[in-house]
């Protein structure tokens, strides 16, 4: 196994400078740190993480709080995270927090405690006082994404906004029966961000002189298959349907889409449909959507993260508002085109 001594021979160089220059301090010149990469790569040396953290008191090492794995977004804002600290030479912990509350408990009271990350980064988890006092005990740079929190850093993302958006296009498209696809209260937590995408759907109905019609909602969960059903119920109801859907998320409103498919309804001849997210099958489908950029905001946590373990001195903002961005495709079309 190759050690760093052969590493320092063939670099021309001390193993103290080998050993700055692969763990990424400042205090060497770009020309020697290069070469030291060279020799390093060439005798494919690579950096014991104990013998790292034992010198550096770092573990190079990120811990993610997160309450799913399996659904797209937070995969999509996961690998910007991923993408950023692995560029940078540190890995990744998952913290996955389920709705146990035994086992929430255990992940802030325990496991972010045996101090084996450097920094944290909770994602949409609307953490207690207890919780975000627990992580900030941990002293180190943390961060959140998501909703406000008076404690920590946040990046947050204006779910209000994001409905709003979307139902003003709709409304300037001349629709005035628009249906929404939100959610069951069981998945109005953390946040409550399906709530506040059908806040910002109502509101802007209202600000446009019409009264949101309780028949024209229809909860989801989130899922292709979900969106699929509510969409069936929306549009097989009696009388009038509506012209228009605005589903709370883009797996939602590709399963209206496909439900209005089977219905016999042409989009968006004659129904046009519209969701949140910015999902890659957004394309495919041709959907209008309110794009959150998911994976832009991973990024920028961890960037954010990144920059406090290397200027632990500069100052991050209590809170960042996201970007998003209304995406206008083929799903959506002016009334009677």
């Amino acid at each position: 196994m190759v050690g760093i001594d052969e590493v320092a021979r063939a670099a021309g160089v001390s193993t103290a400078t080998v050993s700055r220059a692969l763990s990424g301090k400042h205090n060497v010149s770009d020309s020697t740190r290069e070469r030291v990469q060279e020799a390093a790569q060439r005798l494919g040396y690579v950096v014991s993480s104990s013998a790292s953290s034992l010198a550096s008191g770092r573990t190079r090492n990120i811990g993610v709080v997160i309450p799913h794995l399996d659904r797209w977004f937070f995969s999509t804002l996961l690998s910007g995270i991923a993408e950023e600290v692995t560029r940078a030479g540190y890995d990744i912990t998952l913290y996955n927090v389920t709705p146990d509350r035994e086992h929430r408990r255990q992940v802030f009271d325990t496991f972010l405690r045996r101090q084996r990350v450097d920094g944290v980064i909770a994602v949409a988890l609307e953490l207690g006082e207890h919780e975000s006092r627990a992580l900030l005990s941990l002293g180190m740079p943390v961060i959140a994404i998501g909703g406000p929190n008076e404690l920590l850093p946040t990046l947050s993302i204006d779910d209000v906004g994001l409905g709003r958006l979307a139902t003003e296009h709709l409304l300037a498209m001349g629709h005035l029966d628009i249906g929404h696809i939100g959610a069951d209260p069981e998945f109005d937590i953390d946040f409550h961000i399906p709530s506040s995408r059908r806040h910002g759907f109502e509101s802007a109905l209202r600000a446009a002189g019409i009264d949101p019609r309780p028949e024209l909602f229809e909860p989801g969960d989130f899922t292709i298959e979900g969106g699929f059903r509510a969409a069936k119920q929306l549009l097989g109801r009696p009388g009038a349907s509506p012209t228009a859907i605005f589903a709370a998320s883009d797996e939602m409103a590709i399963g209206a889409m496909l439900a209005a498919r089977d219905l016999g309804y042409r989009v968006p001849t004659d129904l046009s449909i519209a969701g949140i997210d910015g999902h890659e099958l957004g394309r495919f489908f041709d959907l209008t959507t309110v794009d959150q950029f998911p994976a832009g905001q991973g990024a920028r946590a961890a960037a954010t993260i990144l920059h406090e373990l290397e200027q632990p001195a500069g100052s991050v903002p209590d809170r960042e508002e996201l970007p998003y961005e209304l995406v206008v495709r083929g799903s959506t079309a002016r009334i009677g085109t």
